[in-house]
């Protein structure tokens, strides 16, 4: 067989579709937005699903965890395949709440484009512009789509205003709701200049096509002038008929607009009513004709991990194997399940891959393709797809699995540190082995997550993202792994950092029999850039420090800055140069090194006048008119610094930064006081100093 035949056949082996028709994208949106009911019924109308699944009685395919379907809400983000047309779409449903932030983080950093929903009443909502700027990190191409749109109080343009103005998108609307609230009835096609109405009493086949409405007609023919202008910034073409006035195609309009879309400079607007069965086809639509394929986006850029020189590899089934793992996940009938994104290369079922970051060979047992909660076992993948794998032992989330003669290392996946945190301990003796075991499961499964032992108190600390976070971990265990423990009250990571700029030395010298230790540094502390974390310099100039021992002085400063000298607890934004040092010939070592940086941080710490600092989170909480004064007083009495006071109808939005110290319990609090109609989110918005006589509290504990 000659090689051109063989890569035919090889390609045909793996493909079921070509790679242009292939479409990696996730649902992203704030809490109660409408993901969950959009993918299902985009599960229904490909036919992947034959009946449609519901979020409020429990029964939505995507939410397949127990706790998923109790709250109403998405936990982990699930993975499901459909078709569409002749568009094979890989489709990751994530969660809107703040407390599981990582799992919108992880999935954003392997999808080709997303669709981030929006609710039609509520708009530009705080989470909306948390999974924004983490889609504008990873310059992911998204579609907008504006749902609830028969909802009492729903304004297309007004969110459509609010997507451009509040989140900086270069968006234009595809469409135009045809009726308002209750008699929404259809959309107008702004590209095909057509009225789709849709039929309530019909689930399959639901809309007809019809001319516009005479009374819409002008606006929008002036809507799609508009549309045709914004697409000719980005499309010479497009531009050069639209100022001379040549009459302008479908198809080369259907182009422009893909193209803007792919180089993420344009957001298309489109809206619906999801639970209603309104707009998913024409959002189906959408997806297989504006979002990229993986053909559409460029190589992916990794390290070499002998030589550190960047290296590329482009999205091919010729091109050796590289995939990163993004999420791992303890399934009770299969055990591991690691999720990889393939970006080139083919694999096969029972063949060896090398894990790069971590330098060892793991076997790949088995391939499947995921659907929520259910697997289909396939003999082999190829790039561009999303697969869980069975059999790695050694590989964790972020790590780069590719060929052993072709070693590649991704960039990795950032996660957010924990805020809160809690002690825990099994409730009986029996409980104490499978505690540990579950634990390191559910802290392999989600990075946000960490697991410390206290050797002071012998107490055994989980943190977390939020109350939420640790409430349904506590409930996994229980649940899932059958562990019962007891907990103590949540409490708040807290920081340490200093408020002025010192010199420190630090010297650590021991005289033995045989060989000494011998380690002297001199570091400069200083207060860091706001997030920057411990920041290390090396200003060494003429060999005072040896350059093998500087990786171990920056491993002690690492080491120190783990434990604070006010109360021990980790120092941030924090920058640490190294200016001048000795050594001795026979007697120096790493270790040494290590000690006399740990022993310099310390001492200058104390120096530097620390602070403690504590996290602030974004608060934004809704609330009818009536209960105004009780809701600020409240929050007033957290520590609460009101930003802004707004009023949409009657109800009120107070957004402003607070203390997350203050608000353990602030769900019960803000019910109580509005009779339950109150809602609020919050987020972690960044660290600030505690004030001294609370801080003298924390600190004397």
């Amino acid at each position: 067989m000659s090689t051109e035949a063989q890569k035919t056949s090889k390609k045909h082996m793996i493909r079921e579709i070509p790679l242009e028709k292939l479409r990696n994208i996730g649902i992203i949106a704030h809490i109660d937005a409408g993901k969950t009911t959009t993918t299902e019924r985009i599960l229904f109308y490909t036919g992947r699903v034959y009946k449609i699944g519901s979020v409020d009685e429990g029964t939505a395919t995507m939410d397949w965890m127990e706790q998923e379907q109790e709250r109403g809400i998405t936990i982990m983000a699930a993975a499901t395949t459909c078709g569409w047309k002749d568009c094979k779409i890989n489709i990751i449903d994530t969660p809107g709440h703040v407390d599981f932030t990582a799992e919108v983080e992880r999935s954003l950093k392997v999808l080709d484009g997303a669709v981030v929903v929006f609710c039609g009443v509520g708009g530009v909502q705080p989470q909306s512009e948390t999974v924004w700027r983490q889609a504008d990190n990873y310059k992911v191409p998204r579609i907008a789509f504006i749902n609830k749109m028969d909802r009492t109080g729903a304004d297309f343009l007004k969110v459509f205003h609010g997507i451009t103005e509040k989140l900086g998108a270069s968006a234009f609307p595809l469409q135009l709701p045809i009726g308002h609230e209750e008699n929404f009835r259809g959309v107008i096609d702004l590209i095909n200049m057509k009225a789709y109405i849709f039929e309530e009493e019909k689930k399959l086949d639901n809309f007809r096509e019809e001319a516009i409405p005479a009374d819409m007609l002008q606006k929008a023919e002036k809507f799609r002038h508009d549309l045709i202008e914004k697409l000719a910034e980005h499309d010479e073409i497009l531009m050069d008929k639209y100022v001379h006035n040549k009459e302008i195609s479908l198809d080369q309009i259907k182009a422009a607009l893909r193209k803007a879309v792919i180089k993420d400079m344009f957001v298309p607007v489109l809206c619906g009513a999801s639970f209603k069965n309104k707009g998913v086809q024409m959002l189906l639509d959408a997806v297989c004709d504006c979002l990229p394929s993986p053909l559409d986006l460029l190589p992916v850029k990794g390290v070499d991990p002998h030589s550190n020189e960047e290296v590329f590899r482009k999205t091919d089934d010729d091109e050796p194997f590289c995939g990163l793992c993004f999420k791992i996940v303890s399934d009770p009938y299969i055990g591991r399940l690691t999720y990889v994104r393939i970006y080139s290369g083919t694999i096969k079922q029972s063949s060896y891959v090398y894990n790069s970051s971590r330098d060892v060979k793991e076997r790949l047992a088995k391939i499947v393709r995921m659907h929520a909660n259910k697997q289909e076992i396939v003999e082999d993948a190829g790039a561009g797809d999303i697969v869980g794998i069975v059999g790695l032992k050694n590989t964790k989330t972020g790590d780069t699995l590719c060929v052993e003669d072709y070693p590649i290392i991704l960039e990795k996946i950032h996660f957010p540190e924990p805020v809160v945190s809690m002690a825990i301990e099994p409730a009986t003796k029996m409980d104490q082995d499978k505690l540990g075991m579950a634990l390191n499961k559910l802290q392999e499964e989600d990075p946000t997550f960490k697991v410390n032992y206290n050797a002071e108190t012998g107490q055994t600390i989980i943190s977390g993202m939020g109350e939420l976070h640790l409430e349904i971990i506590i409930d996994r265990l229980l649940r899932e792994f059958k562990v019962t423990a007891k907990t103590g009250a949540p409490q708040v990571a807290y920081k340490e950092m200093p408020s002025e700029e010192v010199r420190s030395v630090g010297k650590f010298i021991q005289q033995t029999g045989g060989h000494g230790q011998y380690g002297h540094v001199v570091i400069i502390i200083k207060p860091g850039e706001q997030d920057s974390g411990v920041e290390f310099k090396n200003k060494i100039i003429g060999g005072a420090i040896p350059k093998e021992y500087i990786s171990a002085v920056e491993d002690g400063i690492e080491m120190a800055a783990k434990t604070g000298v006010l109360a021990g607890y980790p120092v941030i934004d924090t920058q640490v140069t190294l200016i001048d040092g000795s050594y001795h010939e026979v007697d120096s070592s790493e270790l040494a090194f290590k000690m006399a940086a740990s022993i310099a941080l310390g001492d200058g710490l104390r120096k530097a006048k620390c602070k403690l600092m504590e996290p602030i989170m974004s608060l934004e909480a809704l609330f009818p008119e009536n209960y105004t004064g009780d809701v600020i007083g409240d929050l007033n009495s957290r520590r609460c610094r009101i930003k802004e006071i707004t009023q949409k109808g009657k109800i009120k939005i107070v957004k402003g930064d607070v203390p997350l110290a203050e608000m353990f319990g602030y769900a019960t609090s803000i019910r109580s006081l509005t009779q339950g109609r109150a809602s609020y989110t919050m987020e972690p918005s960044h660290y600030s100093e505690v004030p001294g006589n609370i801080a003298e509290k924390i600190i004397g504990k």
